[in-house]
C-alpha cells in the first residue's frame, strides 16, 4: 500500500512507482535470483500469479512454484487449472471442467506451452518469494488434497499422480461434494 496526496501528479506518481519497483527487486537479492532462475521480472511476476491462485497455503507456495519450474524445464505443459479459469473469465466456477480445458486462449496452458502472456492474477510477495526461492525437488504433479484443507498432494510420475486424484475424489465422495 502506498499513500498519495490527491493532488499527486502522473509525473510523481510514476517516478514513485519505479522507486518502489527498484527497492522492491534489489531487496533479498529478488533480481539476482531471478536472473540465476533464467526468468524475467515479467516471468516471476506471471509465475507467482499462477502461484498465487493455485494455494493460500504458503507453506506449499514454494514446492508449487518448484513443479512449474521443473515443468517449464523440461518442455512440459504447464497445466495449470487457474490459467484456464482466468481465459474464460469463469471465475465463479467450483470445479474446472472439459470447457475450461478446451478454452482456446494463449492462456490457457494445457493448450499452450510456456508461460501465458502475462499474469493472472496480482501476486502477493509470498508467491514472488515462493517462485525466486522455490524448492528444489523432481515434482511434476500435484492436485488437490479434497479433505478441505487446501492443501495439496504431490508426485514425481503420473502413475503417483492418477494414485492422488482418487484420492481426491475419494475425500470428496467423503465429505458428500461428488
Amino acid at each position: 500500500t502506498y499513500d498519495f496526496y490527491w493532488n499527486t501528479s502522473v509525473q510523481d506518481f510514476m517516478e514513485r512507482m519505479q522507486q518502489e519497483h527498484e527497492r522492491f527487486w534489489g531487496k533479498d537479492n529478488r533480481r539476482d535470483k531471478a536472473a540465476a532462475r533464467k526468468l524475467s521480472l515479467a516471468e516471476v511476476y506471471t509465475l507467482a500469479s499462477i502461484v498465487e491462485k493455485e494455494t493460500n497455503a504458503n507453506i506449499e507456495k514454494r514446492r508449487i512454484a518448484g513443479v512449474y519450474l521443473n515443468r517449464l524445464a523440461i518442455g512440459m505443459p504447464l497445466q495449470a487449472d487457474p490459467t484456464c479459469v482466468f481465459a474464460t473469465r469463469d471465475f465463479d466456477t467450483p470445479r474446472v471442467t472439459d470447457y475450461h480445458l478446451k478454452f482456446d486462449s494463449p492462456y490457457n496452458t494445457y493448450l499452450y506451452r510456456g508461460l501465458p502472456p502475462g499474469p493472472i492474477a496480482m501476486a502477493s510477495i509470498a508467491s514472488i518469494d515462493a517462485v525466486l526461492n522455490a524448492e528444489a525437488h523432481d515434482y511434476l504433479y500435484f492436485c488437490a488434497v479434497g479433505d478441505g484443507s487446501g492443501l495439496h498432494l504431490f508426485a514425481k510420475s503420473l502413475a503417483g499422480h492418477n494414485q492422488n486424484a482418487e484420492r481426491y475424489r475419494a475425500n470428496l465422495r467423503q465429505r458428500g461434494l461428488r
